[in-house]
């Protein structure tokens, strides 16, 4: 039986927090905060501004935007919204950790704000915090030894997933209603379904991700989180620009029993339910081409992401080898031993997938598939066939270098599942559409 946590307070839709004052914003932001269990706030908050400069800054962000004719147009699409902001992500004058001990040490604190923190700046937000993860983003569980494995909110007996861990539990807990995340191979699609939030990461290489810490930048994608649709559109039209607008789209979904995974039996059912509220199934052709061109992803995945963290962290893993958590070192270190022909294999692998995801697209506008094959784990269950599971779900869009809006589906035991809609570009039509259903 799962272990219910005490009820945690309500979300609030980005309407509510805008129309608070910002002193009275800022007084809830800490309040929810104060309220939530000590281990949860440990393993999940990094940093947290104080009261006095989060309201300061949040009335900063609600001034009026000039138009291009230099008028004034109203305030900010994000004013008003305060926002927690993953620690992979530079603010100046903050240690930056990435989940690790050592991290600060080693680089210096920042002096400047990292390109996504000024761009919600610019849009209205104020950042009340920065947020625990699993060290170095390495990882879809949760789990973190120096600060503790994030608990969920509201099954406290099990973990958010990760790495987002902790940006997913504080929107899902109602302590703020937008979070910065960061996903290479689901660590925004992850946790939201596991937290029941809503998701979304854009592509690898764009502006708002390359300042950030990296994992693997060929891959590293940035991404966020809201509590419900209304905010999550709020949010992509602020960060990505107006959606295009255009005929109902055209998409279908995979069934689970397609996916060549061990579904939870709840979640296959219920997955597959949702997914056909918002488009018909994959004919055969479509699944087998599609299916056919992941084969081989998850180590495709893997020898890159692997390879590139390697060459991030060459200078450290000596120095700072008793400040890692093992698995994580030893991955990272492994990753400095794949031969060129390994290397060369994966690039293939990445080259076929994003053909396929190229053909697919040109006729139609998503791709559905379930974000995870189970509700949130128990840390004895986040074995190494539960991330098998989830890495066979969540690498073909990240070897496409695709974006994806990830809409958490409940079950009926009370914990939740996600569906994750793979999008040919972040500004695409279906967004709008997908998020009004």
């Amino acid at each position: 039986m799962d272990t219910i946590a005490p009820k945690t307070p309500a979300t609030l839709p980005f309407a509510a927090w805008q129309s608070m004052s910002s002193a009275e914003a800022a007084r809830t932001v800490h309040s929810r905060l104060a309220a939530l269990p000590e281990n949860l706030r440990r393993a999940a908050l990094a940093w947290l501004s104080s009261e006095q400069k989060l309201a300061a800054d949040l009335a900063g962000g609600s001034g009026s935007c000039p138009t291009v004719a230099g008028q004034e147009s109203g305030p900010p699409p994000l004013h008003g919204i305060p926002y927690l902001l993953k620690d992979l992500f530079d603010l100046a004058g903050v240690p930056t950790n990435a989940g690790s001990t050592f991290l600060n040490p080693a680089r210096g604190t920042p002096s400047r704000d990292s390109a996504l923190a000024l761009r919600l700046r610019e849009l209205g937000a104020a950042c009340a915090g920065k947020t625990q993860l699993v060290e170095f983003a390495a990882g879809l569980f949760g789990d973190n030894s120096h600060y503790g494995d994030c608990p969920h909110p509201h099954f406290p007996d099990r973990l958010t997933g990760g790495s987002s861990s902790g940006s997913a539990a504080l929107v899902a807990a109602g302590v703020v209603p937008f979070a910065i995340g960061t996903d290479t191979g689901g660590s925004v699609r992850v946790p939201a379904s596991f937290c029941g939030v809503h998701g979304f990461r854009l592509s690898p290489g764009d502006g708002l991700i390359r300042d950030a810490m990296p994992l693997s930048p060929s891959l590293d994608t940035a991404g966020w989180f809201t509590a419900n649709a209304t905010d999550m559109l709020a949010a992509v039209t602020a960060l990505v620009g107006p959606v295009r607008s255009g005929q109902e789209p055209r998409g279908c979904y995979l069934p689970t029993a397609a996916l060549g995974v061990s579904f939870d039996p709840e979640t296959a059912v219920v997955c597959d339910r949702a997914a056909a509220a918002f488009a018909q199934p994959a004919d055969q052709a479509t699944t087998s081409a599609l299916r056919s061109s992941w084969q081989g992803a998850i180590e495709a995945y893997t020898v890159t992401a692997l390879h590139e963290a390697h060459a991030v962290h060459r200078d450290w893993l000596a120095p700072y080898r008793e400040h890692y958590e093992p698995g994580i070192w030893q991955r990272f270190s492994e990753g400095g031993r794949y031969t060129t022909g390994q290397l060369a294999g994966a690039a293939a692998t990445f080259a076929r997938v994003r053909t396929a995801f190229r053909q697919y697209f040109s006729g139609h506008d998503f791709l559905v598939l379930p974000a995870t094959p189970f509700p949130a784990l128990r840390k004895a269950d986040c074995t190494p066939e539960a991330r098998q599971a989830l890495l066979t779900l969540t690498t073909p869009a990240s070897l496409g270098g695709l974006p994806v809006l990830t809409i958490p589906v409940p079950l009926p035991s009370g914990l939740t599942a996600g569906l994750q809609f793979i999008l040919p570009a972040a500004d695409s039509p279906a967004v709008s559409w997908l998020l009004g259903r």
